[in-house]
């Protein structure tokens, strides 16, 4: 592909391509594609995706901790994982399989800056639902949907931390929180990087508050009771084209 893509490709990732693992739940497939879609096809730079799987990385024998009752997705703490997927090594990015990406990922990587551990919007969030997507149950708490869309500086000393043996067992407060990092090791990415549907808002004539990455942080349209949510339009349009575009690759 003429931006660099590859998606999946289990081989060493190059250190000149931004490392992109998106977390992946079986009932959230489609999601997890148009994601995928979404980012690849606006990169201008190298990027190189990643599902993280729990059942590959159970195989693996690099996580094993048992689900909880609260755990939304597969992913809630496979997340983690990403530097050590990384090998420890350049900049990565995690993000739930709940975005659709609207502009070039490589504004976003502009944006790193080595003297942080990690990158992320920095969200203000309290959701008034008691559920979100197909009936999870919808916990509080501080810096929440923060771990949701991170750039992990993976060569930062502070986030070998973050092994198998630590992400298996330490706490959702521990891991959601950050907490292995002292505040001024975290630094902050524009909201429009990370928009919260139903919480952050678009004002008019304001370029700074259009999203470049919508988060359907409640649930989506690939779920029948989220179809007609608010930017459900556009990730049907998305959805759409990745769907013509898959058939027309298969038929070439």
């Amino acid at each position: 592909m003429s931006n660099g893509v590859v998606s999946g490709n289990p081989d060493p990732i190059s250190t000149d391509s931004l490392k992109v693992f998106i977390g992946y739940d079986p009932k959230e497939d489609l999601a997890y594609e148009v994601c995928n879609y979404s980012l690849s096809k606006r990169a201008s730079i190298p990027i190189h995706v990643s599902a993280i799987k729990q059942g590959e990385l159970r195989q693996k024998g690099v996580y094993w901790r048992e689900r909880g009752k609260l755990e939304s997705t597969e992913f809630s703490f496979s997340r983690f994982l990403t530097p050590y997927l990384a090998d420890y090594k350049g900049w990565a990015m995690f993000v739930d399989c709940d975005f659709l990406y609207l502009d070039d990922i490589k504004k976003l990587a502009d944006l790193v800056d080595d003297k942080y551990a990690i990158m992320c919007v920095q969200h203000d969030y309290t959701p008034k639902e008691t559920t979100k997507m197909d009936g999870a149950v919808q916990t509080v708490y501080p810096r929440k949907n923060w771990s949701s869309m991170v750039l992990y500086n993976c060569g930062h000393p502070k986030n070998r931390v973050l092994t198998p043996e630590v992400v298996n067992k330490e706490t959702g407060a521990f891991l959601h929180r950050f907490q292995w990092l002292d505040d001024d090791e975290i630094g902050e990415i524009p909201f429009v990087w990370n928009f919260l549907v139903g919480h952050n808002k678009v004002v008019e004539g304001d370029e700074s508050t259009f999203p470049k990455a919508i988060h359907y942080t409640l649930g989506g349209p690939w779920f029948e009771q989220y179809k007609d949510c608010e930017f459900g339009d556009l990730w049907l349009s998305e959805l759409d084209e990745y769907r013509k575009d898959s058939l027309k690759k298969a038929e070439s």
